[in-house]
């Protein structure tokens, strides 16, 4: 078949304007925003650790927007108005994300209008409860609570404790400049649990660290954490 070269012009005009119209289409402006709670209460996880994922109904997408919590376990995401779904894969996180009797992870259904908070309720296997954490003498002590929150045939031990400290707010396993560890089976009373770790050397020389403590739960990979503080020495 041939093609004039009026009607030629006339579908490279028509495709350029799609094409325009397509390249300006407004960016997404509409703010989700929440944390990872139980019972209103905020859970604390490692930096880039834990992920979630949105999927947005229409529009013929499949694949999911995925994100992670940040250390307070909070999360923000820019997105389109519209219908989504909230999903935590399976064994993510130092807690139970509830699933489908086929044992795929279970939504969180959205209907987005406008910026929206809404907090992400978990099932902790443990909660980390009055922290207290204070620096002196080149060191860093700590006493908490763990209390056991699953329990029954889903409960699991603790594997370990862990007091990480750091040069910035970033502390955890994978950003410390120092930890102490103590196994959970050295452990009799989870009520009650000291620790202690040594502050190193840091250069250029600063009068402050950053700390928090961490709960290893056995068979879990992700840890659960007290809120980072900023301790001066």
């Amino acid at each position: 078949m041939k093609i004039t070269f009026h009607y030629f012009i006339i579908l490279v005009t028509a495709a350029t304007f799609m094409s325009c119209k397509k390249d300006n289409y407004d960016p997404p402006k509409t703010k989700l925003s929440g944390k990872l709670v139980y019972q209103g209460e905020a859970i604390q996880v490692e930096y880039d650790r834990v992920p979630f994922q949105l999927y947005q109904y229409g529009f013929g997408k499949t694949g999911a927007i995925g994100g992670t919590f940040a250390p307070d376990g909070s999360y923000s995401m820019l997105l389109f108005n519209g219908d989504y779904k909230f999903v935590i894969p399976n064994d993510q996180g130092p807690f139970i994300w509830k699933k489908m009797p086929s044992g795929e992870p279970d939504s969180l259904s959205i209907n987005l209008k406008g910026n929206q908070e809404l907090d992400i309720e978990v099932t902790p296997y443990y909660m980390l409860r009055n922290a207290q954490l204070t620096a002196g003498s080149g060191k860093v002590s700590a006493s908490f609570a763990a209390e056991q929150i699953i329990t029954g045939t889903d409960a699991k031990d603790i594997e370990r404790v862990s007091l990480y400290i750091n040069k910035t707010q970033f502390v955890s396993g994978a950003n410390n400049i120092a930890f102490t560890d103590v196994s959970g089976s050295s452990i009799t009373d989870i009520g009650s649990i000291t620790i202690e770790g040594t502050i190193p050397d840091i250069v250029p020389a600063q009068n402050y660290v950053f700390a928090r403590i961490g709960l290893k739960i056995a068979g879990v990979e992700d840890m659960i954490f007290t809120p980072v503080q900023k301790l001066s020495f």
